[in-house]
């Protein structure tokens, strides 16, 4: 030991490693961050052990903790997985798991997605209790996350890439309640980026989509071979939902109150965006509209014998009934794919059409929805997909 000083540790600033002798070095950063590092060998594999800031922990206190450090490496010990035991008993008792389930209990009803906010505990019930949910939300590291992300990032990437921002948020709440200090080591920028692989562009799973050339046909054997009983109504949901590039969600749960005049405003509730959204009907829109039963039920295709919303399945049972291969999500892309190719409606108007998040240059139009500009484009996507029969434009009041 003895080959640094104090006053060459204050006047060290170039990034890098700098021994002092004996396992401990001294760490500088490219923000000029120094800290100092306990490294030693173990199990064949090379470690490195924190001890500290310089400007909290002083140069003889470091030599002190790497003196410490390798007497337990002289009587087989791993210091690393001491310090951690020590932490643990002197951390309260607060788990991941008790918090991640208080959290969701006080958040998860301001969540729109029912779905997400059950999948949302139930991937954290799968994949990271079992590995960390027992540790105090204040002794959790990088390596503890890994523990629970690596054996899930390259089999279920889409499920691990929730499962890490669903620990991030709740350690940033641990952070937040005085629970845990420094930075969060479920970050990914600047921290996990590095240590997992990112999946490739192409890799990217898309909901099958059909070729936006093959709509009219698909929509005229919708049309003209409707399946008897409830499922005619499945039949109309489904082309009312490709006439208003409608995402599921937005369509199962429709109410009336929701049509006014010759639109359709669905509410921020049910919004990926979070903003309310206004559909330009377009004329086979309303006939759609006028063909549906009212018996006062509220929403616009509901179960007959329940009065409760469709199923999220049954308009992919009608895609099965007439042998289509895509989902049905799937028909929002054939829909921008159509009006990029063969329209000259500029972007912005698409995808606002599609309730798209607008950002750049092109956000300034969310000063405006342009929904007669938009009305247009959707009357040219219902003439493209059939000819519609001339109908009166039907005037629905709210409730």
């Amino acid at each position: 030991m003895g080959k640094l000083t104090v006053k060459k540790v204050k006047a060290l600033n170039r990034p890098g490693s700098y021994g002092d002798g004996n396992n401990l070095v001294l760490a500088i950063r490219k923000s000029g961050a120094k800290f100092w590092l306990f490294k030693y060998a173990r199990g064949g594999r090379e470690h490195s052990m924190g001890l500290g800031p310089v400007h909290t922990v002083e140069l003889h206190e470091a030599r002190d903790a790497a003196h410490a450090a390798r007497k337990l490496l002289r009587e087989a010990r791993d210091p690393i997985a001491e310090k951690r035991s020590a932490r643990l008993t002197s951390v309260g008792a607060r788990t991941f798991e008790q918090l991640a389930r208080d959290f969701h209990a006080a958040h998860g009803s301001r969540w729109r997605n029912a779905k997400y906010r059950q999948q949302w505990l139930r991937t954290l019930e799968n994949y990271v209790f079992p590995k960390i949910g027992f540790l105090p939300v204040g002794v959790i590291d990088t390596a503890a996350i890994l523990s629970a992300l690596k054996p899930i990032w390259e089999s279920r990437y889409e499920t691990a890439r929730r499962v890490r921002n669903a620990i991030e948020t709740v350690l940033s709440a641990a952070m937040a309640q005085g629970l845990r200090t420094g930075e969060n080591p479920a970050r990914w920028s600047g921290h996990l980026e590095h240590l997992l692989p990112t999946r490739a562009a192409t890799e990217k799973k898309h909901h099958a989509a059909m070729p936006w050339r093959e709509m009219p046909d698909f929509m005229s054997r919708l049309r003209t071979s409707p399946p008897a009983g409830s499922l005619a109504l499945d039949a109309l949901a489904l082309e009312f939902l490709i006439l208003t590039a409608a995402r599921t969600n937005e369509l199962r749960f429709a109410t009336w109150d929701e049509i006014v005049d010759d639109v359709w405003i669905v509410p921020k509730q049910r919004m990926k965006t979070g903003r309310e959204h206004r559909v330009p009907l377009s004329r086979r829109a309303i006939e759609v509209l006028a063909g549906l039963p009212r018996d006062g039920g509220p929403y616009l295709f509901p179960v007959p014998t329940a009065d409760v919303p469709l199923s999220h399945s049954v308009m992919g049972r009608q895609l099965q009934r007439l042998g289509a291969p895509v989902t049905v999500h799937g028909f929002r892309s054939s829909f921008r794919d159509w009006a990029g190719e063969s329209t000259s409606f500029p972007n912005h108007v698409v995808e606002m059409a599609l309730a798209h998040s607008i950002r750049g240059v092109e956000a300034a139009y969310r000063l405006g929805d342009l929904l007669d500009k938009r009305r247009k484009l959707m009357e040219a996507w219902a003439g493209y997909l059939g000819t519609p029969t001339e109908a009166k434009v039907l005037r629905y009041a709210r409730a």
